[in-house]
């Protein structure tokens, strides 16, 4: 019931939002005709952006492969320096990540645009080998064509017919291709404040959630860590000898279950990852284990960090030290507001012009669109081919999607690069 009365007070705020967008930097909202110049360029491109969306997922290109990443951004580079683009590389802002690939593209209008793409995924080498970029019915699968190559190639293509067009009713457009997404960005944070001070609106490229939704806001992500030293010694000569820091683990995890809630929309806990002991003959002196947190608001994970500190038990193994870590948020949150809802009415308006609709939503996924909203430029976010499985070795985008998903972005830019949205001041 909570969800529909959401929804049904989403649509009750429709009317509201349309008058935020007229107000949003003094621009109309889009026709409801179709624009034709667009549609066809959109048509004409599309096989072409579906063949580039295949060379870049059938390359490895996992956060931290340095090569995988140095090789997709090539192949992305020409396409974009043949569209008009002044392209740079910023070096990595932690060490073992590529460099981060910067295009920007100079107009005569108003708006400064910047679109945030990330490259790497959460796959290993040699994935490719085993499941290469493929088409299935009306799906395309491979590592990462959802999260999020589909969308670097929305952001592309947009970008290449915008060119094509000689739309240049804009003051700047930049393109960041982001190396480390899946890691929380750490060799690109700076950057990204850096040129979302620079711009007034950030577009992010990850994946629509289905059947067909644009993201408003985001969860903020964070690990925290509860780590048990304890003593090692031979398992069968001398057990006894020994403090089994796996057994201590265990049980300090058993009395968290039931603590937080694993799903839903707002604060969730979930165990990710449990390291503990080297071989099979000896009592572990050590073990780990990592709490994926994922919160709407910052002071929501504060109170589950002092939770968890406060409920260590007593240790049930003598001689065990318990300790709680984290190094904070890897993400804050993206958190919705009258200038994100502005952008997403614009969107609205836009989608209509094909006769058809998409929602506004959130989830539990972070993004960089997060890190640019900290610095009070406004994100719209889950621009990308709409999609789903991420993360696993079932991961898609709905082909049906690609056509609608490049018209709504390549005239997002265009109604956008018209007038200049306002920024959030940032207290």
């Amino acid at each position: 019931m909570a969800t529909s009365f959401r929804n049904a007070s989403r649509l009750s705020r429709g009317l509201l939002y349309a008058v935020i967008a007229l107000a949003f930097g003094g621009a109309a909202l889009a026709s409801p005709r179709r624009d034709e110049a667009v549609y066809h360029a959109v048509e004409a491109d599309r096989a072409g952006a579906l063949e580039l969306l295949k060379s870049i997922v059938d390359v490895d290109s996992g956060s931290g492969d340095l090569a995988g990443g140095q090789r997709v951004e090539e192949i992305l580079e020409a396409q974009l320096k043949a569209s008009g683009a002044q392209v740079r590389y910023e070096p990595a802002e932690a060490a073992n990540f590529p460099p981060n690939l910067v295009a920007v593209f100079h107009g005569n209008g108003k708006a400064k645009i910047l679109i945030i793409a990330h490259v790497d995924t959460v796959f290993g080498p040699g994935t490719v080998a085993q499941r290469p970029f493929r088409i299935e019915a009306d799906r395309a699968l491979g590592p990462g064509v959802g999260d999020e190559k589909g969308g670097v190639i929305n952001a592309v293509t947009a970008l290449k017919i915008l060119h094509d067009l000689g739309f240049k009713d804009y003051a700047t457009i930049t393109l960041l291709l982001d190396d480390s997404e899946e890691l929380g960005s750490p060799g690109s944070t700076e950057l990204i404040k850096t040129l979302a001070r620079q711009n007034d609106v950030e577009f992010n490229m990850e994946p629509g959630d289905p059947p067909d939704a644009l993201t408003v806001w985001r969860k903020g992500a964070a690990d925290i860590s509860i780590q048990v030293k304890g003593r090692s010694a031979h398992a069968g000569m001398v057990p006894q000898n020994g403090r089994n820091a796996s057994v201590e683990l265990v049980h300090q995890l058993a009395a968290l279950e039931g603590k937080f809630p694993h799903t839903g929309d707002g604060t969730t806990v979930n165990l990710t990852v449990i390291k503990s002991g080297t071989r099979s003959n000896i009592i572990p002196d050590l073990g780990e284990a990592t709490l994926d947190v994922r919160f709407r608001k910052p002071e929501d994970f504060d109170a589950v960090l002092a939770q968890i500190k406060a409920g260590v038990l007593p240790s049930i193994v003598p001689d065990t030290t318990i300790t709680v870590a984290t190094e904070g948020p890897e993400y804050p949150p993206l958190t919705e507001n009258p200038q994100i809802d502005a952008l997403g009415a614009r969107a609205q308006a836009i989608y209509a012009e094909l006769g058809k609709t998409v929602a506004l939503s959130g989830n539990g996924g972070a993004s960089e669109s997060a890190v640019a909203m900290s610095v009070g430029t406004p994100a719209l976010d889950g621009l990308g081919f709409v999609g789903d499985g991420f993360h696993t070795d079932h991961e898609w985008i709905d082909l049906s999607s690609v056509t609608p998903r490049m018209y709504l972005f390549t005239r997002l830019l265009m109604e956008t690069g018209r007038s200049k949205p306002e920024k959030t001041p940032v207290h």
